[in-house]
């Protein structure tokens, strides 16, 4: 275990994420679907590219669940883009990361896991956030809260999705479905409301796949190497560079209670993976 690069590699995926975010925000006068379309696309250059070059099977073996993490995937990132429409991007990075909390909710129908009774109070604890976020930030509103919410509850289904297919397929196969499905949807959704980029804006708007792939590729490195105990929590400081990004670059304003419900959010968050790690 090499801790030190792990963190290293967590705090470049997290940049690289909330770039990737602040972008997103800039970018809002384009339809939400055309940019997924453009997110899709400039992930799929690398994924294509790795797939073709180790000779792994494109198409993999489990084809309906890989379609339907897809499906799931691009409702979460539409619904996600929706939020940042209607939201500092700060906000809306905070309140999709109750998603572990969904999947927790998901893992006990589905699944048939456990939930503790203490448990139920870090998942309180977060919504409490939701909760104050909501009530002290003017800037967000129902719409927006409402996006990031479902954006949320979508991520924590593709949590279980995934871990459905478990290793059974290779993870650029299943990054590769979910982009191949964001482009054919996004692309046709966004014919009737297609804004042709020019200039700066066509790179910017490959950026975020480039972006995205490089914050997923560092991620995964971080948690091959580093022990998921000490490196998850360091993904969480996502949300702060995203405000600091937010505020630095689109000249955006957070109240002291909405960060303070940022907290609260990531709090119960942090909470919950600490008591499931501790106490399995």
């Amino acid at each position: 275990m090499d801790v030190k690069k792990a963190i290293y590699y967590m705090v470049v995926s997290t940049v690289a994420f909330a770039c990737m975010n602040v972008l997103l925000k800039y970018l809002t006068e384009y339809s939400t679907f055309e940019l997924v379309f453009f997110r899709s696309l400039g992930t799929l250059f690398f994924t294509f590219s790795i797939l073709i070059h180790r000779k792994i099977p494109i198409l993999g073996t489990h084809k309906r669940l890989l379609v339907f993490r897809g499906v799931i995937g691009v409702t979460s990132m539409s619904l996600f883009f929706m939020a940042i429409h209607y939201m500092p991007v700060g906000s809306a990075v905070g309140l999709r990361y109750i998603s572990p909390i969904f999947a927790a909710i998901f893992a006990l129908f589905i699944l048939n896991e456990k939930v503790k009774p203490v448990q139920w109070l870090f998942f309180l604890l977060s919504f409490m956030g939701v909760i104050a976020l909501k009530g002290f930030d003017k800037n967000v509103s129902i719409i927006g809260l409402v996006f990031a919410i479902a954006a949320a509850a979508t991520s924590g289904l593709v949590y279980i999705v995934i871990r459905k297919i478990g290793d059974k397929e290779h993870p650029v196969v299943i990054v590769n479905y979910f982009m191949c499905i964001a482009a054919v949807v996004g692309g046709i959704l966004s014919i009737f409301n297609w804004k042709t980029p020019h200039g700066i804006d066509i790179l910017l708007l490959l950026s975020l796949g480039v972006l995205g792939y490089f914050g997923q590729l560092f991620m995964t490195k971080a948690f091959q190497i580093g022990e998921t105990n000490i490196i998850a929590p360091v993904k969480y400081i996502e949300v702060v560079f995203s405000i600091a990004a937010g505020i630095g670059f689109l000249g955006e304003k957070y109240a002291i209670l909405s960060i303070l419900g940022m907290v609260m959010i990531i709090s119960g968050v942090l909470l919950n993976i600490w008591y499931k790690r501790t106490y399995p």
